[in-house]
C-alpha cells in the first residue's frame, strides 16, 4: 500500500469525526439566531444572552486542553460520547429556560462543554491520527468542509421553526439534531484502534509536552493571533442576526447569511487543506486574518443590502473554517500526535478568550451606545495586526550562506 494512500479503514472515521465537527459547530454557530427573541420573552438583556455564549466559549477554550489529555488516557470514543450527551442536555436545558440562570447553564456551561470534547481541536486530532502524514493536510481540510454543512442545515432550520413556532421550539428543533453526534462519536471512536507513530521530543508526559509549546515562539504568535481569529468569528455568529434586524432587513436574512457562511466555508476548507500541503501554514493563516478584516471593514462601512450582506457571507465563508486544518497541521508538525489535542487545546483555549471577548464585549457596547460601530472597528483593527504579524513570523527564512572556508 502506497505510504500517502488513505486506509479504507479510516474513512468510517473521518466521515464520523466531519458529522460530530459539522452538527457541533453548525447549531452553536445558530444560536445569534435566538437573541433577540429570548431576550425580549424572557426579559433580560442582549447582553445577559450574549454574556451565556461568552461563557460557552470561555469553557470550550478552558476544558480543550483537558479533553486533549483525557483522549490519551481514556481514549478519543468516551471523551466524545460523554460530550456528545453534554452538548445534547445543553439544547434541552435552553429550550427550557425561564431566564438568565438558566440560558447561561444551558448555552453557556453544557453546551460549551460539549464542544470542547466534540468539536475542532478533537475532530481534527481524530482526523489527523487515522490518515498518512503525505495526506494530513488535505484530509484535514476535506473534514473541515464536510463540518462546514452544520451551519447550512441548521440555521435555516432554526429560522424556519422559529418564525412560526418560537425560538423554543426552535431550539428543541436543535436539541434533536444533537442527538445524531452520539452515533457520529461512537463510529470516529474507532481511532482508538489505530497505533501511533513512534514517541517523539516532548511526548513522554502532558507536562512535558505542554513545557515544549509554551517554549516555541511559532506556537506563541500562532496562538496570539488565533485570539483574534476567535474575536472576529464568534462576534459575527452571535451578533450579525441582530445587526441585520435593527438595519431593518427580513430577520430571515440573518439564517441565510448564516447558511451562506457554511456552504463557502466548504470551498475555503478545501482550499485552505490543499494549500497547506504546499505552502507554508503560517503564512497562509496571517492571509486569511488579514483579508477577513478587510471584508469585515468593508461590509461594516456601508449600508448593509440583501445583495451585500450574501456577498459578505460569501467572501467571510470563504476565509472561515479555512483556519482548522492550516492550525491542525502545524501543530502536528511542529510537537507530534500524541499530545496534538492536548496542544492545539492550548492554542484553541487563546481562540476562546478572543470568542468570549467579541460575543459578550459587542453586547457590552451595544447595550452602551446602542450600535455596533465600535465593536467592529476594533475587530477589524486587531485583524489587521495579528495578520502582519504571523504572517512576518512564519515567512520562509533564505538559507544562511555558507562562510568561505578560511585560506
Amino acid at each position: 500500500m502506497s505510504e500517502a494512500r488513505i486506509p479504507r479503514s479510516a474513512i468510517p472515521i473521518l466521515v464520523g469525526a466531519a458529522i460530530m465537527l459539522g452538527l457541533s459547530m453548525g447549531l452553536r454557530q445558530s444560536l445569534g439566531l435566538f437573541v433577540l427573541p429570548a431576550s425580549r420573552e424572557l426579559a433580560i438583556g442582549v447582553s445577559d444572552f450574549t454574556l451565556a455564549i461568552a461563557i460557552q466559549n470561555l469553557i470550550w477554550g478552558l476544558l480543550q486542553p483537558v479533553a486533549g489529555m483525557l483522549a490519551v488516557r481514556l481514549g478519543f470514543r468516551a471523551v466524545m460520547l460523554g460530550g456528545a450527551a453534554l452538548y445534547a442536555l445543553g439544547m434541552l436545558t435552553l429550550s427550557q429556560a425561564g431566564g438568565a440562570a438558566t440560558v447561561m447553564l444551558g448555552a453557556g456551561i453544557l453546551v460549551g462543554a460539549g464542544m470542547a470534547c466534540t468539536a475542532g481541536g478533537i475532530a481534527m486530532a481524530t482526523a489527523s491520527r487515522a490518515v498518512p502524514a503525505a495526506r494530513r493536510s488535505a484530509v484535514l481540510g476535506m473534514v473541515s468542509a464536510a463540518g462546514s454543512l452544520g451551519a447550512l442545515v441548521a440555521a435555516p432550520l432554526g429560522q424556519m421553526l422559529a418564525e412560526p413556532f418560537g425560538w423554543r421550539v426552535a431550539v428543541l428543533g436543535f436539541f434533536l439534531l444533537a442527538l445524531v453526534i452520539l452515533p457520529a462519536a461512537w463510529v470516529a471512536g474507532r481511532v482508538d484502534r489505530i497505533p501511533l507513530p513512534a514517541a517523539t521530543l516532548g511526548e513522554n508526559s502532558a507536562g512535558a509536552a505542554t513545557r515544549l509549546a509554551l517554549r516555541h515562539p511559532g506556537f506563541l504568535v500562532m496562538a496570539g493571533a488565533y485570539f483574534v481569529c476567535g474575536l472576529q468569528l464568534v462576534f459575527l455568529t452571535t451578533h450579525l442576526p441582530s445587526y441585520i434586524n435593527l438595519c431593518g432587513l427580513d430577520p430571515m436574512l440573518g439564517a441565510q447569511a448564516l447558511a451562506v457562511i457554511g456552504a463557502f466555508n466548504v470551498a475555503g476548507s478545501l482550499f485552505f487543506g490543499w494549500a497547506g500541503g504546499r505552502w507554508p501554514k503560517g503564512v497562509l493563516l496571517g492571509g486569511i486574518y488579514f483579508c477577513r478584516s478587510l471584508i469585515l471593514a468593508w461590509y461594516f462601512t456601508v449600508p448593509p443590502t440583501p445583495e451585500s450582506t450574501l456577498v459578505f457571507a460569501a467572501l467571510m465563508g470563504l476565509l472561515w473554517l479555512g483556519v482548522g486544518p492550516l492550525v491542525a497541521g502545524m501543530v502536528a508538525e511542529m510537537f507530534g500526535l500524541r499530545w496534538q489535542a492536548m496542544i492545539q487545546g492550548f492554542a484553541f483555549l487563546s481562540h476562546q478568550l478572543g470568542s468570549f471577548l467579541g460575543a459578550y464585549g459587542g453586547g457590552v457596547i451595544f447595550d452602551a451606545m446602542g450600535s455596533y460601530d465600535l465593536a467592529w472597528k476594533l475587530g477589524v483593527a486587531m485583524g489587521l495586526t495579528a495578520g502582519v504579524v504571523q504572517i512576518l513570523m512564519a515567512w520562509p527564512r533564505p538559507p544562511a550562506r555558507p562562510r568561505a572556508a578560511p585560506a
